[in-house]
């Protein structure tokens, strides 16, 4: 194996594991007081900061007017939406089904693709779908029956919108995606993200310039913010140009095996025999879907 792939997989590990502690870790910022509202805003803006700053040691490159107006829309659906509904949801259930139902974005964008893309129904990953769906049913039910720390249907309910939302951006933007550099990109998706975002939590950030938090808590923002959003971004760029977009999503399932121990090990989460058997379907029917081949595979475009 060369260098360039071993490169390509170790930087997808890391993205993965970034992500998967976000959930813990951002948990643990909102229980110190930090409210979803301000921890949303200060991730998207430090985020767009971050990537302005990159873009300036990054290709030159001009964004027509059609498609800084699509970027808004890609940045409704990719960012505000995603990463709004994910923090609400995470505020109110337990970060190991948050990143539980992290998940299921294979799947959700597979239903999309069959349905807007027309890619071809393929029984394989039907069943994957089927397999997936209930798993994740079985996840959001099971927290009718759990008690005291454990997870919140709602907020079960809007991180699983928060990843039919970024399937969306997936799929409707694809094309759009393709023709620009990452920090491209990001830094006008952050910046729209920013802007929608900021009349909503503008009370809350305010509240929060004149409370006193311990550094580390605004350690834990800070990673949500440079390692759960920005360089998490960055890595699975360098996986994407080398490696197949099926072992690119592989790595997902790094994100709530890293989230589940870290959050059983701080004592901030649950795991039971009922959301061992869920969130097993959910790998079962995701890795199905993953394997099965597109539409361009099937015509044998290279």
């Amino acid at each position: 194996m060369n260098s360039k792939i071993v490169k390509a997989h170790i930087a997808l590990f890391a993205a993965a594991s970034m992500w998967g502690l976000m959930s813990p870790v951002g948990k643990m910022a909102m229980n110190a007081g930090i409210t979803s509202l301000s921890l949303t805003s200060m991730r998207m803006m430090g985020a767009a900061l971050c990537f302005w700053i990159a873009s300036f040691f990054a290709p030159k490159e001009k964004v027509s007017k059609r498609d800084l107006l699509l970027l808004f829309f890609a940045a409704l659906l990719g960012i505000v939406f995603n990463q709004g509904m994910f923090i609400f949801g995470l505020s109110l259930t337990s970060p190991i089904d948050a990143t539980i139902i992290t998940t299921s974005l294979p799947i959700a964008t597979l239903i999309l693709g069959i349905l807007f893309l027309k890619e071809p129904v393929i029984p394989m990953k039907i069943f994957g779908v089927i397999i997936g769906a209930v798993g994740a049913l079985i996840l959001i039910l099971s927290n009718y029956n759990d008690i005291g720390i454990s997870g919140n249907i709602w907020g079960d309910m809007l991180c699983l919108f928060a990843q039919i939302s970024f399937a969306c951006y997936l799929t409707f933007f694809k094309g759009l995606i393709s023709r620009y550099h990452v920090f491209t990109l990001m830094k006008w998706m952050f910046t729209y993200a920013s802007l929608c975002f900021i009349p909503f939590s503008f009370h809350d950030l305010s509240e929060m310039i004149s409370m006193s938090f311990p550094v580390d808590v605004w350690l834990e923002v800070g990673y949500v913010v440079f390692f759960g959003t920005f360089f998490a971004y960055v890595l699975i760029m360098v996986g994407q140009k080398t490696l197949h977009a099926t072992i690119v999503s592989m790595y997902n399932y790094m994100q709530p095996v890293v989230g589940t121990i870290v959050s059983v090990v701080i004592g901030i989460g649950t795991f039971g025999w009922v959301k061992g058997i869920a969130s097993l379907l959910i790998f079962v029917g995701v890795y199905i879907v993953t394997q099965t081949k597109s539409r361009m595979s099937l015509r044998n475009v290279p």
